[in-house]
Formats: C-alpha cells, sequence, structure tokens
C-alpha cells in the first residue's frame, strides 16, 4: 500500500501531448541558439528522452523540428496583435506590443537569428513562415484602423508595413543595444512611432487622413497622443518662418 510519500505514477503521454511537449523543449532551445546550433540531441536532454524518440515524431530531423517550432513561435507572435476592437488604438497598439515585446525578450537570439536569417535551416517555407507573421500584424492593424481594402489605400498600407518593419528593426537594435532602453520605453516610442508615420501619411493622402482622424477622435486628452503633441510643440516652436506669411 503506497503512502502520501509515494511519487506519483507515471502517465503516458498522448501524442499530440508529446509532439507538443518536444516543440516546447525546441523552441525554448532555439530561443537562446542559432539554429544550427541546436542538435536533435540538445532537444532529447532537454526533455528528458532519447534521441530515437524525437525522430519518432520528426522524422524529418531538425529541419522538420525547426520549421515545426517556427510555425509554433508564429503562432505567437501572431496572437500578439490581437485586441478587442475598442478604446484608442495607441493604447491596443501599447497593449500588442507589450506581447511582442516581451516575446522578443524571451526568445532573443532565437529571434535575432529568425529575422536577421542565413540560418543554415532557413528554406522559402522558414521565411514564408515570417512573412506570414507580418502580413498578419499589418491585417490586424488595419482592421483596427478600419481600413477598407482597394487601391485606394495603398498608401495606408504602405504606412502600416513600414512600421511593421520598423517594429522589427527596433527589436534587432533592442537586442544588439543589450536590451536598452528598458521596454516600457521602446514601446511607447514606437506608438509615437506609428502616430507619425500615421499622421505623415495622412498629410499627403485622403483615404489615410480619414482613418487617422476616426483614430484621433477616440484618444483621450491625457493619452499618448496628447502627450507626443505636447512634447513636440517645442522643438517646432522656433520653426514659424516655415509656415511663410
Amino acid at each position: 500500500m503506497s503512502s502520501s510519500g509515494t511519487a506519483p505514477a507515471y502517465r503516458r503521454l498522448s501524442v499530440d501531448e508529446r509532439r507538443s511537449q518536444l516543440l516546447r523543449h525546441a523552441l525554448d532551445l532555439f530561443a537562446h541558439k542559432s539554429p544550427e546550433d541546436v542538435s536533435l540531441d540538445d532537444v532529447a536532454v532537454s526533455a528528458g528522452v532519447s534521441r530515437p524518440l524525437v525522430y519518432r515524431y520528426f522524422p524529418g530531423g531538425k529541419q522538420q523540428l525547426y520549421e515545426a517550432a517556427l510555425r509554433s513561435a508564429a503562432n505567437r507572435l501572431e496572437q500578439c496583435f490581437a485586441e478587442p476592437p475598442a478604446g484608442p488604438l495607441t493604447t491596443r497598439l501599447a497593449r500588442a506590443l507589450d506581447r511582442y515585446l516581451a516575446f522578443v525578450d524571451e526568445h532573443d537570439a532565437g529571434f535575432m537569428a529568425l529575422l536577421q536569417g542565413g540560418s543554415v535551416v532557413e528554406t522559402s517555407r522558414t521565411t514564408a513562415i515570417v512573412d506570414e507573421v507580418r502580413r498578419d500584424a499589418a491585417e490586424q492593424i488595419l482592421t483596427h484602423l478600419e481600413a477598407e481594402a482597394g487601391p485606394g489605400s495603398a498608401r495606408l498600407r504602405m504606412a502600416v508595413r513600414t512600421w511593421i518593419a520598423a517594429v522589427e528593426a527596433a527589436s534587432l537594435i533592442w537586442l544588439d543595444e543589450g536590451k536598452q532602453p528598458p521596454l516600457s520605453a521602446l514601446r511607447d516610442w514606437l506608438v509615437d512611432h506609428f502616430v507619425a508615420v500615421l499622421t505623415a501619411t495622412a498629410a499627403s493622402d485622403q483615404v489615410t487622413a480619414a482613418v487617422a482622424r476616426r483614430a484621433l477622435a477616440l484618444e483621450e486628452s491625457d493619452g499618448p497622443v496628447a502627450q507626443l503633441v505636447t512634447r513636440a510643440l517645442p522643438v517646432v516652436a522656433d520653426a514659424g518662418h516655415l509656415l511663410g506669411s
């Protein structure tokens, strides 16, 4: 008869549970090392299983395992920009960026290897997965902007996709600079950057201008946009000569 101190009985994992377990350990390893520096033996040791078991679930070897782990990471990144369509746009963006940047912080080396490319396990499939994350993020932001699809929205779509590229670049620079400034400061700067890109595009594009007006109508008097305007005014205060007579 077992006592209360007896270890719980071993439970065999289902196929889905075992696969998920291996992917979690692989993703953790890929997060802190370049893909080429991770072996199937490393994954097996991390998960506490045999190498043949890893091969049983991923007969295509490390390439298949990496692509599956990358898909898992991509799903998490895509979820970062999922926000309820309510409240100020900058508040929604800030929450999305908090999740995105937390992922970057947690998967630093893997994130750099993923976006910088050049890995020996990089293929057209892995590149397509990364591009899908970018497109999905842009589409979610355009949805929040209530932007209608069509040729008239080309400038707006370009502005949003340019900002997504800036978020990626800023994330890589942040990692290269020793994770400075603090994440909260990086997030706030990226929100300001979005407002600036949207405003600059709106100045010469009617579709973007209409979208910007709707978004600004939801902003609060003490929110990020108001604070950005307050900080920017002293910078341009002495440039009145640019307005002409």
